[in-house]
C-alpha cells in the first residue's frame, strides 16, 4: 500500500472521476497534492532536502480572448520549485487552463500574472510563468539529451521489482565525471496507475557506474509506482545510496499528455536544465500544429527522442 492510498489529502481530487469542463475562468479548479506524500517514504523532509530543483511544465494548449473577444493562443513555460509544499495535480491544471478559453483578458501580461498568482497559491511556493507567441517557438528543434545512452546492452533482466541486493557494487574504480542517458524511463500515476514515458539524464562525479548497473537502476526504480516528479526524487536517492557520487543531477523529460508535459530535475550540485535552443528555420515545424504533433509522437519514437529545445 502506497502513501497515496485512501489519503484524506486526495479525497477531493477530480483525477479518475467524470468531470464537467468549464470554459470561463475559475481558479478554484486547481488542486494541490502535498509533496510530503512522495517524500516521506524516502525519508526526505522539506526543511532538510539533500537536493534542489524544479518541475518544468510546458503548456501547449493555452488559449483565451483578448479585450475585443479575439482568441489568443500561446505556449506556456512554468517552473514549480521543488521547495513548494504542493504539486499541482495535472488533471486539475488542464481543467484550469480550459477555463481560460472563453474568458477575456486585457493583455498577455494579465494572463501571465493570473497564472503566476493562481499556481503559486495552489503550490504554496513561488511559481515562474512565461508565455510565448507561436512564431517564437516555430522551428524548435528536436534533439537527444547529451550523454552516453545506456539502453542498448546485452543483459538479461527477469525481475522488475526493486532489489537493494542487485545494486550492490554499482560503482567502482576511478573517479570520473560523466553523463548517462536512458529513454526507458516509465513511471505510473499514483492514483490512476496510468504509465508516463520519458527520458532521463544523469550527470555525476564519483566512482564510475557500470552501464549495466545503471540500466538496472532505471528498470527497477522507474517501474515502481511513482508520480513524474517523485520519480526524479526516487532516482536521485537510489543513485546516491548505491553509487555515492560526489555530485549528482537527475533530469527527466516526459512525453506530452493532454496538452502538458512535465520535466522535473533534481541536483545536489551546480546544475541547471539545458537552455532553450534558438529557433531555426525548419519546414518541418512551419506551424504550431506540426510542432504539437512532434511533441505527441508515437510510442516507437517516444523512446528514441526527447525534447530538449524549450521556450
Amino acid at each position: 500500500m502506497s502513501s497515496y492510498d485512501n489519503h484524506q489529502a486526495l479525497a477531493g481530487l477530480t483525477l479518475g472521476k467524470s468531470t464537467d469542463y468549464r470554459d470561463t475562468y475559475d481558479a478554484s479548479l486547481l488542486q494541490g497534492v502535498p509533496r510530503s506524500l512522495n517524500r516521506d517514504p524516502l525519508g526526505l523532509h522539506a526543511d532538510n532536502l539533500p537536493f534542489h530543483g524544479a518541475d518544468i511544465w510546458t503548456l501547449y494548449e493555452l488559449s483565451w480572448l483578448n479585450g475585443k473577444g479575439l482568441p489568443q493562443v500561446a505556449v506556456g513555460h512554468v517552473e514549480l520549485p521543488d521547495t513548494s509544499l504542493n504539486l499541482v495535480e495535472s488533471k486539475s491544471f488542464k481543467l484550469y487552463l480550459n477555463s481560460f478559453n472563453q474568458t477575456r483578458f486585457a493583455s498577455w501580461q494579465d494572463v501571465a500574472e493570473t497564472l503566476t498568482r493562481d499556481l503559486s497559491a495552489c503550490a504554496q511556493g513561488k511559481v515562474k510563468v512565461s508565455l510565448y507567441r507561436l512564431d517564437e517557438v516555430e522551428g524548435q528543434p528536436i534533439a537527444r539529451l547529451h550523454g552516453t545512452c545506456i539502453d542498448d546492452q546485452d543483459i538479461e533482466i527477469d525481475n522488475y521489482q526493486f532489489s537493494a541486493d542487485y545494486l550492490q557494487g554499482a560503482a567502482s574504480g576511478k573517479i570520473v565525471e560523466e553523463t548517462l542517458v536512458s529513454h526507458l524511463l516509465k513511471s505510473n500515476c499514483l492514483i490512476t496507475h496510468q504509465p508516463d514515458w520519458g527520458s532521463v539524464q544523469i550527470q555525476y562525479r564519483g566512482r564510475k557506474s557500470t552501464a549495466s548497473s545503471s540500466c538496472a537502476i532505471w528498470f527497477r526504480s522507474a517501474t515502481i509506482t511513482n508520480s513524474m516528479s517523485s520519480a526524479s526524487n526516487v532516482s536521485l536517492t537510489i543513485f546516491s545510496v548505491f553509487c555515492q557520487p560526489e555530485s549528482l543531477s537527475v533530469y527527466a523529460r516526459y512525453t506530452r499528455r493532454g496538452g502538458l508535459d512535465i520535466n522535473p530535475w533534481r541536483s545536489n550540485g551546480d546544475f541547471s536544465p539545458p537552455p532553450a535552443a534558438s529557433p531555426v528555420n525548419n519546414k518541418q515545424f512551419h506551424n504550431l500544429r506540426a510542432f504539437r504533433r512532434a511533441q505527441g509522437c508515437g510510442n516507437a519514437v517516444r523512446r528514441a527522442i526527447v525534447i530538449t529545445g524549450r521556450p
